[in-house]
């Protein structure tokens, strides 16, 4: 979800249920909360936690079921589920597929799998801080100039922890160093570009959201000097799929709770299932499925009936594709023009 400029407060698209800034606001306090674990861990732990915890959320099952995939799936589900949603995008989404399908099919024959790798990342870095800057951005009225610059720096610092983290066996001592030293720079220049943004702020309350959107990347980075790399993903990857999230159920229940306008919502209506939970509960339902057995049953399918086992085909294939095309989808389907926007209203 990349939510564009928008007017708190604003009451001339009144919904029954608001998106709260506050409450947005108050995911940030996983900030806080990593550096506290991460300091009793070292003072009254011994380092169990660094020790015990994997490298990454990717590599715990249950933090990648709950954080990962679902908010994914989520999207594609408002984007197809509702077909005035898909008739209105349908171009664009068609445009991207076959672009994607050409870009990965002839790229894949000369192009290295870690260029591959670094662009997707260079991506997802990208999608994940464009949602909370643009959100702040909102909330702050930064000129666009300040705006950029402070996206630019978090971006480019983003994506060389994330680097320095998921490709660290692939890294010699010299380039995780440079690494090292590069974010150092970039975080630096975060904190002085915000002290001096912030003049354009004209409440503490847009003030607090300024810093937590820079101490979300400054966090990340220390604790991935201190080499605590499961928590230092968590701190972005937390805040991004929860805000997500948070739009998505605010958007469906101001769609759908007087009158169901898909089948998913006519047959939630019909099983007594409240709004606020059919959405959360089918995204993680197909996350798990998907992630879980997916493969499995491709395989076997492939291997019954054409004597090939596909391997992957669900987990890199078909969630690869869903993850790029959200990462494009959402850049543009919560602009102030979107028919999404309809849905969405904003309370402080």
């Amino acid at each position: 979800m990349n939510a564009q400029v928008f007017p708190v407060g604003d009451k001339t698209c009144e919904q029954p249920l608001n998106v709260s800034i506050r409450v947005l606001l108050g995911l940030y306090a996983i900030i806080p909360l990593c550096l506290l674990l991460q300091g009793a861990d070292i003072l009254f732990w011994q380092g169990y936690l660094q020790q015990t915890l994997p490298s990454s959320p990717t590599h715990f099952l249950l933090f990648q079921l709950i954080f990962g995939t679902p908010h994914i799936v989520a999207s594609a589900i408002i984007l197809t589920s509702n077909s005035d949603y898909f008739g209105f995008y349908k171009h664009k989404i068609l445009g991207m597929t076959l672009a994607l399908a050409v870009f990965f099919g002839i790229g894949s024959l000369f192009i290295p799998y870690l260029v591959f790798y670094v662009l997707v990342a260079s991506w997802t870095v990208y999608h994940v801080l464009k949602q909370q800057h643009g959100i702040a951005r909102g909330v702050c009225r930064l000129p666009e100039w300040a705006f950029h610059l402070l996206l630019g720096l978090s971006v480019v610092a983003g994506l060389m922890i994330y680097i320095g983290i998921f490709l660290k066996n692939h890294l010699d001592a010299e380039q995780a160093q440079w690494l090292r030293q590069g974010a150092a720079l970039l975080c630096a220049g975060l904190v002085l570009s915000t002290l001096w943004c912030q003049r354009y702020v004209g409440t503490a309350f847009g003030k607090y959201f300024l810093w937590s959107n820079s101490l979300l990347v400054f966090s990340s980075f220390y604790l991935y000097v201190q080499q605590y790399y499961f928590l230092a993903i968590l701190v972005p990857r937390l805040v991004h799929d929860a805000t997500a999230y948070i739009f998505y159920i605010t958007h469906d229940y101001n769609r759908h709770h007087r009158l169901p306008q898909n089948f998913i919502y006519s047959l939630a209506k019909r099983s007594h299932v409240p709004v606020f939970l059919v959405l959360p509960l089918l995204s993680l339902f197909l996350a798990v499925l998907l992630q879980q057995y997916g493969d499995a049953a491709v395989s076997f399918i492939s291997e019954v009936f054409f004597g090939v086992e596909i391997r992957k085909a669900v987990t890199l294939g078909l969630l690869g594709y869903l993850a790029l095309m959200h990462y494009y989808t959402e850049a543009f389907t919560w602009k102030n023009a979107s028919p999404y926007r309809r849905f969405i209203a904003f309370s402080k």
